[in-house]
């Protein structure tokens, strides 16, 4: 099950921000975390937040702020935030300095609903893509950049297990974390249990990883180089 993907809007005409609001909360899978006016207010609630949003909807027109300072200061402090602009600026010097700041997507206002919907599923697909892998292919990363289109990628985006895993020995994997829960467990000890090879049980043991059913640790022993280990999050 995928995680509610959380949404912080900064925008200071409170009619545009509340249409926003509902264009959002239409969309399956995502919440808005708060809606603020003003830089201030959202620099504020950041630096005090225990866990960030994943996306803000970003105005250029901010009331306290000159320009795009508040996009440039968003990307110097949390650069793990991804941005949407949502405004009415249409210039081009502006469109062209976002860009090279990394916005996932620039949408001029009025929004419309069809335009609204398709950039954050497109964002939550993107998402589920990297919480699904430890490594990318080239067609893999052409996806998320947009020069093309995968069938295959598609599989995954729509929650199904990624290509090389199967849900049968997934299973037989989790089992074998959950009964070494204390201790963790080695790839090599995994593959043995399971009945596959090293190299097929890393691939599930970090698949797991990747998902956050599992964490991995390094085990220091008393000669050679550490262990990686994994231990199932499962309590």
């Amino acid at each position: 099950m995928r995680e509610t993907i959380q949404v912080l809007i900064v925008e200071d005409d409170f009619r545009i921000a509340e249409i926003n609001r509902q264009l959002v909360s239409r969309v399956d899978g995502f919440t808005v975390l708060e809606v603020v006016k003003t830089g201030e207010e959202a620099l504020r609630l950041l630096r005090n937040k225990a866990k960030l949003p994943h996306l803000i909807l970003l105005d250029v027109y901010i009331p306290d702020t000159e320009g795009l300072s508040l996009f440039w200061q968003l990307r110097k402090e949390f650069t793990e935030i991804d941005v949407i602009m949502v405004t009415a600026a249409k210039e081009v010097a502006t469109i062209a300095e976002t860009l090279r700041g990394g916005i996932f997507d620039y949408i001029v206002k009025p929004a419309d609903y069809v335009r609204f919907e398709q950039t954050l599923k497109r964002f939550s697909n993107q998402q589920a893509l990297l919480a699904s892998r430890v490594e990318l292919e080239q067609d893999e990363i052409d996806w998320l950049t947009g020069l093309q289109t995968s069938p295959r990628i598609e599989t995954i985006t729509e929650g199904k297990l990624p290509k090389g895993i199967d849900q049968i020995t997934l299973d037989k994997i989790k089992e074998v974390i959950q009964e070494t829960e204390k201790s963790g467990v080695t790839a090599m000890d995994a593959g043995n249990r399971v009945g596959v090879s090293r190299s097929t049980a890393r691939r599930y043991l970090e698949y797991l990883v990747s998902i956050k059913e599992a964490e991995a640790q390094l085990k220091y022993g008393d000669i050679g180089r550490p262990e990686r280990k994994y231990i199932s999050w499962t309590k």
